[in-house]
């Protein structure tokens, strides 16, 4: 509680002491004035860095716009006399006959330009069964775009702008030179506002999608605190030097909200390239089901790695030898710690190359080759 008497022991108590140290506080005087005369703010640019990297990839960030049609269910099992009485169909909101009813739905997110002759990067379900599709440009143009390929193991997807451009470009940076602490700059259209930036660190890297409880999916996500919201799908991660080193692709909500989940962007230009070659991507299998390794007992020595619980009959595993149980702990002499890691590892090596693979099988340490094959062969064997 404030004491109006505290305050006036205090100003005496400040007064004694500035007389008790007046020839001090008299010589000091003239450098405090100097300082204050030359604040230290003065010399500090007004411009961020953050600034400096939007302005070098704010061109390329766009807004896609999306037009699909969709039919509204017929009240099927309903009687025809019924469906036909004015006071039924007014009290449910029907209109028209009994057939199913046609509406468009539309969509909004964001991408970036990442190719002169007019490519650009989003996420999959942002142009999933698209019918039309708008691009928005930094600059007020609006042009069709069609999808050239999407995958959706890696929620990537290409489209190419129609129109003869000039199309600005985002520089592209390495996603593997990435370290946790990094600044993160999240570009895009959030809830349809355009040109939207926030800032935050990278807070982790290679966070299996799978720990996030999302299934069907094959992607290592770069985690930031970077405000991603939905409409920022599709949209750039840059570095400082506003260098894209992901396409934003997902959000937390709920508990745990404000953790935004980006591809990396080495792994999005593979996937890109693929897709604009030949329409689909690659996607390498060795046709197993995996599991971490029990947590061991006080004292035990088990090693870390992936436990094999199932095979899939006449894959590259089944072939190699491997057996349910095996724990799967090196791939070409790098050690395995979970799942995620034997998935990475399979994904680097890609279809066709042979790979070395240490297991342990009832207490014994052995090494075998398996070559991995697209998940299509594994899909239609």
């Amino acid at each position: 509680m404030f004491n109006p008497l505290r305050r006036t022991a205090l100003g005496g108590c400040l007064a004694a002491g500035l007389l008790a140290v007046g020839g001090v506080s008299h010589q000091l005087m003239p450098s405090f004035r100097s300082a204050s005369a030359h604040p230290a703010a003065a010399s500090l640019s007004r411009q961020s860095f953050v600034a400096n990297a939007v302005e070098r990839s704010g061109a390329a960030v766009v807004t896609l716009e999306t037009a699909r049609t969709v039919s509204s269910p017929s009240m099927s099992g309903v009687p025809q006399a019924l469906l036909r009485d004015p006071m039924f169909r007014q009290f449910f909101g029907l209109s028209g006959g009994g057939a199913p009813q046609s509406r468009v739905q539309r969509g909004q997110g964001s991408g970036v330009l990442f190719a002169a002759e007019g490519l650009l990067l989003t996420n999959a379900h942002v142009v999933e069964n698209a019918d039309q599709l708008t691009v928005g440009l930094a600059d007020g143009r609006r042009v069709p775009g069609r999808v050239v390929g999407k995958d959706s193991l890696t929620d990537l997807a290409v489209v190419r702008l129609d129109g003869k451009g000039p199309w600005p470009t985002a520089p592209m940076g390495d996603s593997d030179q990435l370290k946790v602490g990094d600044w993160a700059i999240a570009v895009g259209n959030p809830f349809g506002l355009e040109s939207t930036v926030t800032l935050g660190i990278v807070s982790n890297l290679n966070r299996n999608v799978s720990q996030l409880g999302i299934s069907g999916k094959r992607l290592d996500l770069i985690q930031t605190d970077a405000a991603i919201n939905p409409g920022n799908s599709g949209g750039p991660l840059l570095n400082t030097d506003g260098e894209v080193i992901g396409i934003n692709t997902l959000v937390r909500s709920g508990p745990g909200a404000g953790l935004g989940f980006a591809i990396p962007i080495n792994r999005a230009r593979v996937i890109a390239k693929q897709l604009v070659e030949t329409g689909r991507a690659s996607h390498p299998m060795i046709g197993i089901g995996l599991s971490g390794v029990p947590a061991p007992n006080p004292g035990s020595t088990a090693p870390q790695g992936a436990v094999i619980r199932s095979i899939q009959q006449g894959g590259p595993a089944a072939r190699a030898g491997l057996q349910i149980n095996d724990v799967i702990v090196a791939i070409d002499g790098r050690r395995m710690a979970d799942p995620a890691a034997v998935v990475s590892a399979i994904d680097r090596a890609g279809v066709g190359r042979t790979v070395q693979m240490t297991i342990r099988r009832a207490g014994e340490t052995r090494n075998l080759s398996l070559t991995p094959v697209d998940i299509s062969t594994l899909q239609n064997g």
